[in-house]
Order: C-alpha cells, then sequence, then structure tokens
C-alpha cells in the first residue's frame, strides 16, 4: 500500500514570541521540522508534503528536495490546512499519516506502529494517543466496548466521568487517503473561533459507521508539542538524554550527561570518552578510543581513532588518529590534520593541511598552508598569508624545521629538510636541506647603562 506524509507547518507560533518561524526553532541543533522530516523519511513514504504557511521560504530552504510544498495563505485550522495538500495526494489510494511540524521528539518506530496498527484493525482513521499524568487541557479518547474510538472530547465540553480519562490525543493522525479528502469538503467552521479543526473528520467518519482506531504510544514524552519556550527546553532536555542513553549504549563513556551536549547526527565509537562541557555538533565522526573534552567544541568534524581534544575547538575539519590537540587550540574550518599529529596550545590552524608525524606544539598560528610530514613548527611561528587584499600559501615540505618566533611571508616554500633559524623573517623560498637566516646582526653596546644614566644626571 502507498504511503504518505503531511506535515503541518503553517502556524506563526506567537507564544514563541520569536522572529524565527516556529518549527525552524532548534532542538539540540536541529530544526524542529527537520527532525519531525527526517523521522518520516525512514517510513519510506512515497511522497512527503509540508503544508507552510509564515516563513515558508525559510522552510523550504531548511528541507530543500527532503518535501513537496503547500501553502495555506491563511490560517483558517488544521483541517484547512490538510486540505490544501488536495490537488497531489486527493485522487490517490493508500494511507496517509498527519503530523505536526512542532513535535521533534516523536520517532520513526512510533509512527511505524501507528502505520501498522491502522491497517491491522482496517481502520478509516487512526489516532496516535499516550497516557497524561495530568491530562488537562487536552482532548480525551472515549473508547467503545471493541476498544475503537467512539468520540473525542475536548476538555472543556468533558464531563466529570470523562476528565478522568487519561487517554488523550497527540494530534498524529493516521488515515485512508481518499476518505480524508472526502471527508475535509464536509467539515464545518462553525465554532466560537471559525476555524476547520481536523478532529471534525473522526467525527465526520465516525458517522458514516467506518472504524475509528486508536494507537497508544508507550512514550508520553514524544508527544510533546512545542508552543513556547517553556516546551522547547523540555523538548532539548528529553532529546538530549535520549541521544546520550543510544552512545553510552553503543559503548560511549559520557563522564557527566548533564553537562555533555551532542548533537542527533553524531557517531561515535566505542571505548570513546566525553568529558563534561563537551559540545559535538553537526554531522561529526568521531572514531574509537578517543578522548574529547573537558570544554572542547566539535562541529562538523571528523575524528579518528587513539586522537584526543582537550579544552579545543574544532570546526569542520578532518582529524586523523593519534592525535593530541590543545589545551586551547582552535582548528578552524577546512583544516586536514594527519595521524600522530601534535597541536598545541594556543596553536591556530585555518585551511591547512598537516601531514603525518608533524606537530605545532605552542603559540602558531598556521593559516592557508600546506605542512608536509615529520615538520616542526616552533613557537611564535605565524604564516603570513594575507597582504590586506588577497590571501596566499604557504608550503613547508617534509622534515622541515621551523624555528621560534619566525615570519613565513606568503607565498614562499619551505624545501624539505630545511631549517629555518628562530627569529626569522623568511620572504623567499627556502630550497631543501638549506639553513635560512633572516634577522639583523647582534650588535651589543658596552658599557651603554653608564653612559645613559651620566646623560640623565647631566
Amino acid at each position: 500500500m502507498r504511503r504518505y506524509a503531511i506535515i503541518l507547518a503553517a502556524g506563526q507560533g506567537t507564544r514563541m514570541r520569536s522572529k524565527l518561524y516556529k518549527v525552524l526553532h532548534p532542538v539540540c541543533g536541529k530544526p524542529m521540522v527537520q527532525h519531525v522530516v527526517d523521522a518520516i523519511s525512514m517510513l519510506h513514504v512515497d511522497r512527503l508534503i509540508t503544508v507552510v504557511g509564515f516563513g515558508a521560504e525559510r522552510v523550504k530552504e531548511q528541507l530543500g528536495s527532503q518535501s513537496e510544498y503547500v501553502i495555506q495563505e491563511q490560517q483558517l485550522g488544521t483541517a484547512h490546512a490538510v486540505l490544501q495538500a488536495a490537488p497531489h495526494l486527493a485522487d490517490k489510494d493508500g494511507v496517509t499519516l498527519v503530523v505536526c511540524g512542532d513535535t521533534p521528539l516523536i520517532t520513526s518506530e512510533t509512527m511505524e506502529a501507528l502505520l501498522q496498527h491502522h491497517l491491522q484493525t482496517k481502520a478509516k482513521a487512526t489516532i496516535l494517543t499516550a497516557l497524561a499524568e495530568d491530562p488537562t487541557g487536552y482532548g480525551r479518547i472515549v473508547r467503545n466496548k471493541d476498544g475503537h474510538v467512539e468520540k473525542i472530547v475536548e476538555h472543556k465540553d468533558a464531563t466529570e466521568e470523562e476528565r478522568n480519562i487519561r487517554e488523550i490525543n497527540t494530534g498524529t493522525y493516521c488515515f485512508d487517503n481518499r476518505a480524508l479528502f472526502e471527508a475535509l469538503t464536509k467539515v464545518s467552521n462553525d465554532n466560537a473561533q471559525g476555524e476547520y479543526y481536523l478532529p471534525d473528520v473522526i467525527e465526520i467518519l465516525k458517522k458514516q459507521g467506518e472504524i475509528i482506531s486508536a494507537y497508544e504510544t508507550p512514550v508520553f514524552e514524544e508527544t510533546l508539542g512545542v508552543n513556547d519556550r517553556i516546551a522547547l527546553a523540555q523538548a532539548e532536555k528529553i532529546m538530549r538524554a535520549r541521544i546520550h542513553r543510544k552512545h553510552m549504549a553503543n559503548g560511549v563513556t559520557i563522564i557527566d550527561p548533564e553537562h555533555t551536549y551532542i548533537g542527533p547526527d553524531v557517531h561515535i565509537g566505542q571505548d570513546t570518552v566525553i568529558y563534561p562541557g563537551t559540545w559535538i555538533e553537526g554531522h561529526t565522526v568521531i572514531g574509537e578510543n578517543c578522548i574529547i573534552g573537558p570544554n572542547s567544541e566539535v562541529k562538523n568534524s571528523r575524528i579518528g581513532n587513539d586522537t584526543s581534544i582537550r579544552h579545543s575547538v574544532v570546526h569542520d575539519s578532518e582529524i586523523g588518529s593519534d592525535v593530541t590537540i590543545g589545551p586551547f587550540a582552535h582548528i578552524r574550518p577546512l583544516c586536514k590534520i594527519g595521524d600522530d599529529v601534535r597541536i598545541g596550545n594556543f596553536v591556530e590552524i585555518k585551511k591547512a593541511t598537516f601531514g603525518d608525524g608533524s606537530k605545532a606544539s605552542h603559540l602558531s598560528y598556521i593559516g592557508d598552508a600546506e605542512v608536509g610530514a615529520h615538520v616542526n613548527i616552533g613557537c611564535g611561528t605565524i604564516t603570513v598569508n594575507y597582504d590586506g587584499a588577497n590571501k596566499y600559501v604557504t608550503k613547508i615540505e617534509d622534515g622541515a624545521f621551523i624555528g621560534c618566533n619566525s615570519n613565513l611571508i606568503a607565498p614562499v616554500t619551505v624545501g624539505s629538510g630545511a631549517y629555518v633559524a628562530a627569529g626569522s623573517t623568511i620572504t623567499d623560498d627556502v630550497p631543501s636541506e638549506a639553513l635560512a637566516i633572516a634577522r639583523a646582526r647582534q650588535t651589543n653596546k658596552e658599557n651603554y647603562v653608564e653612559r645613559l644614566q651620566a646623560k640623565k644626571k647631566s
């Protein structure tokens, strides 16, 4: 049977009190609607349609070709939102999942279970429900003796007995596609708000004698809808704990989960240890037996095995195996660090390659550079890559030795096995195995202090 999915993402989200469109607010570094799309992508749906309104262009920019889009010009309710997809889906056979774009915690496993329950019960509509500790404010699910849904009763309309029901409507549904769009044309806006509500489809189908089923998710937290900053913080905390459990179950040690932040798209190898205060974000892959942190930031980077990153920042770069970085190093974007490399304290590297076995142990800036294997870069070395208008490349070939406090004025090449004397400013290429000295000859002025003091007295 063909599968379709509709994401409701047209609401402005005024309770967020933000200029950012509600479904684009991030949870663990990823926009809420992207979490929903990623979960749905695991279901292998035939078509995914996102209903957008306010901030439509930014949502399209975020999701790109992962979804088709329809626009709800006026915010006239959830049924009206789903109806905007009619030109794409109304004549299709199959099953349609309807999910809100502000439910970032919902999982593909739960949605798959909902779909399977829908098919097994031969229902025209199936509601995802959950048991709430405090169901106040939620629509209650009233079931008949067969376990099917008799009706959904909103809290304000419920009797005292109905208010004691803890099973609530989560706002996620599964429908027979043709039945959904036929019923949508019959939904009325005869209510206080003058809007068209999707739950009214349930009542319409029920009156037609159709089976309305419900699947109760065992994890209430998955159903959390984020409507304000308080719920956003709750979703962040729940998502972060879920991510940590996954990694720890896979053999990663997280010393202090309460003070560690790992994004949803991060992969970490076995026996890696993550220390407190560490942020790992984006599409980062970390190998086995690594030590990350404390107080480190790694984003969109690939880290090899047996590598240590302490009190340091690594962005958009590739780090090899058996590498030591930090403390207090900064690996800026577009760096490629080889194996068995040492990047020490207060070293900044930007858009550079760093060959196997090379080291810059402290207090250096290496930018726009190609550093070969087994190169030693002394303390205080700078590749002077910018002339105020253009940037140029410094090349340091295999086995070169760069003395302390050296300036390499790009474009320049230091040949293999060459030495640059400490304190030199290199403006010309250095041949292989040569020694370059570019500094003023030392001059000592004997008795200078005595003459200076005499001059001051006079």
